[in-house]
């Protein structure tokens, strides 16, 4: 099967037509999006919105489901399937959540660049969001979602700078990110039900294409000072976010938007959070990724 792909960035990101992805994909299907992902690392799928059992069905086609901080967090879901990521500032009961909730502290973390559940021994491989329920845009932002490719932001870099960072590892810890933002309420049990995990800075791709593995979640270089190698990470992530490595997506209602998480950092972008923002995400598993060992 040829998928219909238009490159919609000078460097990354295809928007593809001609497939309904609303019907579980064939093999041969599945096969094309492996294929065009790998290439482009982010796709974006327009006019298909998606009820939550059709985007359940289409993502376990690509490989078994993460459930990234639902683990140790969150407790009961608006969604019926576990695997079901609720990307919204919307509570329980349905009404949304107001300020200074721990559900916006989640909403607000999402806006931090990052690659999904790269605090976790099973890492977050392809991550699928599909737009539900959009705010209006406004001076606040309309909530976009940001990519920026890791594979290009490692090529731009001088050959003494990638020599320093084929040997490094960074610790990648699932509440750093949350506790930076000041969402200091987990308890013992919750903490030590997803330890810090360890990852080469520099991964290689099934293209053979290396990238940085960075983000908001990862909090040191093994082996280094702690203050110095957050310093280093901070100048690396201002490195890969630069505005020429970075695809802006401006939501639609019914897009289904993919992404490589071991090729791509993202970030969701501000929105009026008295406004409506429902997205919901479904992401599988990287299952041949092997972290480091946790030795000092």
């Amino acid at each position: 099967m040829t998928l219909d792909i238009r490159q919609i960035h000078p460097l990354f990101v295809g928007e593809v037509s001609g497939v309904d992805i609303r019907r579980p994909p064939t093999a041969e299907t599945v096969a094309a999006i492996d294929a065009a992902i790998d290439r482009y690392a982010v796709l974006v799928f327009r006019g298909q919105p998606m009820s939550e059992d059709e985007q359940i069905a289409f993502a376990t086609a690509f490989g078994s489901l993460d459930t990234g901080l639902t683990k140790i967090a969150y407790g009961p879901t608006r969604y019926k399937h576990k695997t079901t990521m609720d990307i919204s500032n919307v509570l329980l009961d349905g009404t949304i959540a107001p300020a200074g909730h721990k559900k916006l502290a989640g909403a607000l973390a999402n806006q931090l660049w990052h690659s999904d559940s790269s605090f976790q021994h099973v890492p977050g491989k392809y991550s699928m969001l599909s737009a539900v329920v959009l705010p209006r845009s406004s001076a606040m932002g309309a909530g976009e979602t940001e990519f920026a490719d890791m594979r290009a932001a490692y090529d731009a870099l001088p050959q003494g700078m990638k020599d320093k960072l084929e040997p490094l590892v960074a610790e990648h810890y699932a509440l750093y990110s949350r506790m930076w933002l000041g969402d200091e309420d987990w308890t013992l049990e919750q903490k030590a039900g997803m330890p810090p995990v360890r990852w080469r800075v520099v991964r290689t791709q099934p293209s053979g294409r290396k990238s940085l593995f960075i983000g908001a979640h990862a909090n040191r270089i093994v082996g280094w000072p702690v203050p110095e190698g957050r310093m280093f990470l901070l100048d690396l992530l201002e490195h890969a976010t630069q505005r020429r490595f970075v695809y802006r997506h401006e939501w639609q209602e019914g897009d289904l938007v993919i992404w490589d998480n071991r090729a791509t950092l993202h970030r969701g972008r501000p929105y009026d959070m008295r406004e409506r923002r429902e997205l919901r995400r479904t992401t599988t598993e990287d299952l041949a990724a092997v972290p480091e060992p946790m030795a000092a």
